[in-house]
Parts: structure tokens; C-alpha cells; sequence
């Protein structure tokens, strides 16, 4: 039995949901999304709660249970809150700047880095040296700060690049002179 499947999602106020075959549809405001659960599961929706339910006993059909549940309450938390990832850029010269809808980055390189806003994405920058994405959609804002860390990952030596706030940077240590 999936733990995570049998559990119901909570719909916080200010949020719709409904459901139609196999497609259930989420909405607050002008904001919608849908999650086609493909007939793999159970879909209900009572009071204030969504429950899931497995289709079969198999093992494939309780991984699907607890996959679109979990699905589902990341729509409804990004519909309620958002979600957001911060991103730090340690490096002498290395920042970062809005131009527009485009991310500008000098990143040591010779020439400097434009990356394009997707759609539904909102960038932060403070400092030059600290960016903050923020999303409705957990996946895309993972995505997306994950394509602006590769431009410059951080290195074991110095530890300058593109890091994850969170992240910790395992240092190595330089040649040393023999003596």
C-alpha cells in the first residue's frame, strides 16, 4: 500500500479543483493548470480534500497512486504559495543583471551570457550576486535553475561559479611546493 498515495491533498481556499474522465483541472484566479492521470488512478474530490485511489493491486498501479498524488499537491502548493530556488554567484567580477525579460551573467568568460526568461518564471536579482526564481511549477523552477548553475558549476578549488544557496561545496586542496 503507496504511504504517500493513501494520504488525501488539503485544497486551500481560493483554489478550484475539478475533475473530467481522466483529466483534473486546478484553478485560482486566473492561474490554471492540469494533471492527466492517463486512467492509472482514482480521482475524487470532497469538501476541501482530493483522494486518490489505485486502479489494480499490482506494483506498477500503487507507484502511479503515489506519483499523481504527489503531482497533484505540488500543483496545489505552487497555486497557493509558489515555489522558489536561490541561486549565489561567488567569483570576482561574476554578477548577474535584469535586462528586460532576459538574464543577463558575466561570468568570466570573454563574452557575457543572455538568458532568456521562460514563461511563468519570474527572476530576482539583489546584490548582483544573488538570483531568486520563482514559479508555480516546482519542475520548471527546478529547470530552470538548473541550466543557469551549468553555465558556470562551482569548482572544488576555489569554489567560484554558480551554486545553489543551500548547496555545500566540498573544498579540495591546491598543489603544495616541495620542500
Amino acid at each position: 500500500m503507496s504511504r504517500i498515495g493513501k494520504q488525501p491533498v488539503k485544497i486551500p481556499s481560493g483554489v478550484e479543483v475539478s475533475v473530467s474522465d481522466s483529466i483534473v483541472t486546478f484553478k485560482k484566479g486566473k492561474d490554471s493548470k492540469e494533471l492527466d492521470v492517463l486512467g492509472r488512478v482514482g480521482v475524487s474530490v470532497e469538501g476541501n480534500e482530493i483522494t486518490f485511489t489505485a486502479q489494480g493491486d499490482s506494483r506498477a498501479d500503487k507507484a502511479f497512486w503515489g506519483t499523481y498524488r504527489a503531482l497533484a499537491n505540488n500543483i496545489v502548493a505552487g497555486l497557493d504559495k509558489g515555489f522558489q530556488k536561490e541561486l549565489e554567484i561567488n567569483g570576482v567580477g561574476y554578477r548577474a543583471a535584469l535586462k528586460g525579460d532576459v538574464l543577463n551573467l558575466q561570468l568570466g568568460y570573454s563574452h557575457p551570457i543572455d538568458f532568456p526568461i521562460p514563461q511563468g518564471i519570474s527572476i530576482e536579482v539583489e546584490k548582483e550576486t544573488k538570483l531568486t526564481v520563482k514559479g508555480s511549477d516546482k519542475q520548471q523552477v527546478g529547470q530552470v535553475s538548473a541550466e543557469i548553475r551549468k553555465f558556470r558549476p562551482p569548482e572544488p578549488y576555489k569554489g567560484k561559479g554558480i551554486k545553489y544557496a543551500d548547496e555545500r561545496i566540498i573544498r579540495k586542496a591546491g598543489k603544495t611546493a616541495k620542500k
